[in-house]
């Protein structure tokens, strides 16, 4: 197996070898969990929907185990202003959506939108197909370890307005969680990290994430946040 991973049309591989232990708890929860364990909205069975994949990079920063995000411009069409993982959507020369094609093309997006160089990264695992109903998009999260840390920042202003790292820590700490309430009803997991409301499909993922890996502390999950309907 591969220790790093390209986008160059090479083989992308997924390897646990190496990794540092505290990832072992996010291992055994990507080998083991279910789709309906992470979210209520799944691809269609009829096959609809466009193909994605986010990359869910793992670090380590100077306060211990962290995770990449940026935050999308104001000006995108499709959650604009939003803090999430790197990704997008399957280009063709991504390859197969039901093989690696997700693996590359979390690894190109990655570095398309942050600069990230791919060939310092393993793959390690991958989660269940996810679904977004207000995009709908059909969703691969893939599991990275920033093995060999390379510099990141904003590639085009246009798609992204910010690349940050958020320390595992802060995620975990209860003062830093809520629920958002949006005006359709909806209610989710939240976190207020980097001067970011992290919320939506990526603070579900990440809430899931530490909630199966066992890092979740509880929290008063009837502290709220409200969001508008732009959101």
């Amino acid at each position: 197996m591969t220790r790093a991973s390209n986008t160059q049309g090479g083989p992308v591989t997924l390897s646990k070898d190496g990794l540092p232990q505290w990832l072992d708890p996010v291992v055994r929860a990507a080998e083991t969990v279910k789709p309906v364990q992470l979210s209520r909205f799944l691809p269609p069975e009829d096959g609809a929907g466009r193909q994605s994949a986010v990359l869910i990079l793992f670090g380590e920063g100077e306060r211990g185990p962290e995770l990449l995000l940026m935050e999308r411009a104001g000006s995108l069409r499709s959650h604009a202003g939003q803090p999430s993982f790197p990704g997008g959507a399957l280009d063709p020369e991504d390859g197969d959506p039901a093989g690696d094609g997700p693996l590359r093309a979390a690894l190109r997006e990655a570095e398309e939108e942050t600069g990230l160089d791919p060939r310092g990264v393993q793959l390690f695992g991958v989660l269940p197909k996810l679904y977004i109903p207000v995009s709908s998009f059909v969703v691969t999260p893939v599991l990275g370890w920033w093995r060999e840390p390379s510099p990141v920042g904003v590639v085009d202003p246009a798609e992204t307005a910010r690349v940050f790292t958020v320390p595992v820590a802060d995620l975990t700490d209860p003062g830093n969680r809520a629920t958002t309430v949006h005006p359709s009803g909806h209610r989710g997991p939240a976190f207020l990290v980097e001067s970011a409301l992290v919320w939506g499909f990526t603070a579900g993922v990440i809430d899931r994430l530490l909630h199966y890996s066992g890092w979740e502390l509880p929290w008063d999950r009837d502290r709220e946040v409200p969001l508008d309907w732009r959101a």
